[in-house]
């Protein structure tokens, strides 16, 4: 009998438990750690990883923004940042820019602090 990985299956629980915040605050973790991945690739001069780390940021982005709700003024302004963090990791993709990079991160950075603050007050 197999358990198969207990890490994996701690994940997908864990995923599959959270609430909607939660999984956000999940993938502003996600986007931060895949943008340092991608710094370090670049500094590395792992072209591949870079590409691949980036893609991802790129997803969770674009995630980001299929789930707006529009129904809310504030999700423009959403959509408007993360349109602009989209464009710079394009531009930090085709030029292997580790500057373009941490700026994206340091944005990341924010917006998982400020959601973090959004978790807190809503209790």
């Amino acid at each position: 009998m197999s358990f198969g990985n207990p890490y994996a299956n701690y994940a997908n629980t864990k995923i599959q438990t959270a609430t909607p915040a939660q999984l956000t605050l999940m993938l502003y973790d996600g986007a931060i750690k895949f943008c340092n991945l991608a710094i370090n690739a670049v500094e590395e001069g792992q072209i591949e990883m870079a590409n691949t780390n980036i893609k991802k940021v790129e997803a969770i982005i674009a995630e980001f923004r299929a789930t707006l709700n529009f129904k809310y003024p504030v999700a423009k302004d959403f959509d408007n940042v993360y349109e602009y963090l989209g464009r710079r990791l394009l531009e930090a993709n085709l030029h292997k820019d580790k500057e373009i990079l941490e700026e994206v991160l340091s944005h990341l950075r924010v917006m998982r602090e400020t959601w973090t603050e959004v978790m807190k007050q809503s209790k």
